[in-house]
C-alpha cells in the first residue's frame, strides 16, 4: 500500500478538520482551569488556607486522571469501527458536559452538591478527551506521507495550546463585555455555554471527513483487530506501550509546567488580578505556538528522539531560574511585561520541543490495526496522570512551602524521562507506516 497522493490543499483540509474539533475540546477542558481563581469559592467553601482552590484544582485534576479510561474505551471503538465516528462521539460528549458546567448552581445556592455536580461533569469531560487525541493524531498520521508526518502532526499539536489561547480570549472578551460587576456574578457562565455553538460547528466540519485510507484498507482485507485490548496490552505490544508511556509522562509534565502552571503561578503572584495573568500567558502562547510546528518539521529531518530529549533536559535545568525570574518580573508593584511574556514564551518553546514531534512518534511506533488504542492510552497516561498532576501538586506545594518545593515535581519527572528515553526510546523517523507489512501487522 502507498500513501495517497494528496495535494497540499487536501492535506491542509485533513489537518484543519481534525484540529478544529481538537481546539474546541481543549477549550472546553481548559476553560475550567483558566477560571480557577474565580470559581474555586463559587463551588467550594472558602477558607483562609486556600483549601477551596486546592479542592477546585483537585476537581480539575480528576478530569486528567480519568483520561486513560476514556482512551481505553474509545480506543477500542476507534480500532473496531473507525477513527472518524469515534471522535465525533467524544466531541459531542465534551460539548454537552462543558455547557452543563455553565448551568451548575453555586455552593451558596446548593451547598456541597455544587462540588459533586462539578466533579461529575469534569469526569465526563476527561472521558471524552481521552478518546479525542488518539483519533485526531491517528487520522492525520494516516493521511500524511512518511517523510512529512512530523510536520503535519506538528500542526495538529498546536490545538491544545490554541485551545488555551481561545479560552483566555473568550474570558477576557466576556469580562470586558459584561463588566467587572457582572463577570464574577454570572458572566463567567457564558464561556461554558458558548461551547454548544462551537461544538456544533466542529461536528459539521468533521461530518465532511472520510475514513482514513489505512483503516479502509485493513477493514476491506479483514485485518482489523478482533480484540484491540488483547493485542495492545496482552502481547509484546505492552512493552512498547510502557516505553511510550514513560516518554509521554515527561512530555506531559513539561507541557503543563510550561503552560498551565505558568498561568496558575501568575495568578498567585498577582492575586486578586485575574486579567493580567491571562494576558501574559495568552501573548506568550501566541508567540511560541509556532515552535510546535517547527520542531515537528525538524523531527522529520533529524529525528524525533534528539529533539524530545533536548526539551526534557532544558526544562529540568532551567525551570527554577525561569520561574524565579518570572515571580520578580510579574510583581504587581513593578511589572516588567516584556520580560514576563518572554519567560513564559521560552517555557512554551520547551513544550514545542517535547510535544511537536510526539504525535508522529506515537503514530509510527504502533501498527494500524491497534493504533488508536495504542496511541491513546500512553498519551493519556502521560498527559492525564503525569502532566495532569502538575496543577494540583505544584499549587498545593507552592501554597504550603513556596516555589522551590513546588518545582520539585516539574524538574524531577523530565529528568527521569530523559534518562529513560535515552536508553529505551527508539527513533521512529524512518518507519514507513504505508508499507504493506506495517499496515495491518502487529510487528515492528
Amino acid at each position: 500500500m502507498t500513501a495517497p497522493q494528496l495535494s497540499f490543499k487536501e492535506l491542509r483540509r485533513v489537518v484543519i478538520a481534525a484540529a478544529v474539533g481538537n481546539v474546541i475540546e481543549w477549550y472546553d477542558f481548559y476553560i475550567f482551569g483558566s477560571l480557577a481563581a474565580l470559581l474555586a469559592p463559587k463551588f467550594f467553601a472558602q477558607s483562609a488556607s486556600g483549601s477551596d482552590l486546592i479542592k477546585y484544582v483537585g476537581t480539575f485534576t480528576a478530569g486528567f486522571l480519568i483520561r486513560p479510561v476514556g482512551a481505553f474505551l474509545f480506543g477500542r471503538i476507534g480500532d473496531l469501527i473507525g477513527r472518524k465516528y469515534t471522535f465525533l462521539i467524544t466531541l459531542s460528549g465534551m460539548g454537552l458536559a462543558t455547557a452543563l458546567i455553565g448551568l451548575v448552581p453555586t455552593y451558596a445556592q446548593i451547598g456541597a452538591t455544587a462540588g459533586v455536580l462539578l466533579l461529575g461533569l469534569r469526569l465526563i469531560q476527561g472521558l471524552c478527551l481521552g478518546g479525542e487525541y488518539g483519533g485526531a493524531i491517528t487520522y492525520v498520521a494516516e493521511h500524511a506521507p512518511d517523510e512529512k508526518r512530523g510536520y503535519y502532526t506538528g500542526w495538529l499539536q498546536t490545538s491544545p495550546t490554541l485551545g488555551i489561547i481561545l479560552s483566555l480570549a473568550v474570558i477576557i472578551a466576556t469580562r470586558e463585555i459584561v463588566g467587572p460587576t457582572a463577570w464574577p456574578a454570572w458572566g463567567w457562565r457564558f464561556p461554558f455555554l458558548l461551547s454548544l455553538l462551537m461544538i456544533a460547528i466542529a461536528i459539521y466540519i468533521r461530518l465532511q471527513l472520510q475514513e482514513t485510507p489505512i483503516f479502509q484498507a485493513i477493514k476491506a482485507k479483514g485485518q482489523t483487530a478482533k480484540n484491540p485490548w488483547k493485542e495492545a496490552f496482552l502481547s509484546q505490544n505492552i512493552k512498547y506501550v510502557l516505553i511510550a508511556s514513560a516518554v509521554v509522562i515527561g512530555e506531559g509534565v513539561v507541557w503543563y509546567s510550561g503552560q498551565f502552571w505558568a498561568l496558575y503561578f501568575l495568578q498567585q503572584v498577582r492575586k486578586p488580578d485575574t486579567l493580567s495573568p491571562a494576558i501574559i500567558t495568552g501573548v506568550a502562547l501566541l508567540i511560541a505556538t509556532p515552535s510546535l510546528i517547527f520542531f515537528g518539521w525538524l523531527s522529520d529531518r533529524i529525528g524525533r528522539k534528539p529533539i524530545i530529549l533536548a526539551g526534557f533536559a532544558l526544562a529540568a535545568l532551567t525551570y527554577y531560574p525561569l520561574y524565579t525570574a518570572l515571580g520578580h518580573a510579574a510583581d504587581p508593584a513593578n511589572t516588567n511585561w516584556v520580560l514576563s511574556i518572554l519567560i513564559v514564551a521560552v517555557m512554551v518553546s520547551y513544550v514545542g520541543m517535547v510535544y511537536g514531534p510526539i504525535g508522529a512518534f506515537l503514530a509510527e511506533y504502533f501498527p494500524a490495526r491497534i493504533r488508536y488504542t495504542s496511541v491513546s492510552v500512553p498519551y493519556h497516561i502521560g498527559n492525564g496522570w503525569g502532566g495532569g498532576l502538575v496543577p494540583v501538586i505544584t499549587t498545593a506545594a507552592y501554597l504550603k512551602a513556596g516555589l522551590s518545593t513546588a518545582l520539585i515535581y516539574p524538574i524531577v519527572v523530565p529528568s527521569v524521562a530523559f534518562l529513560v528515553g535515552l536508553w529505551l526510546m527508539p527513533e521512529t523517523r524512518k518507519m514507513k507506516i504505508w508499507d504493506t507489512q506495517t499496515v495491518g501487522a502487529p510487528g515492528r
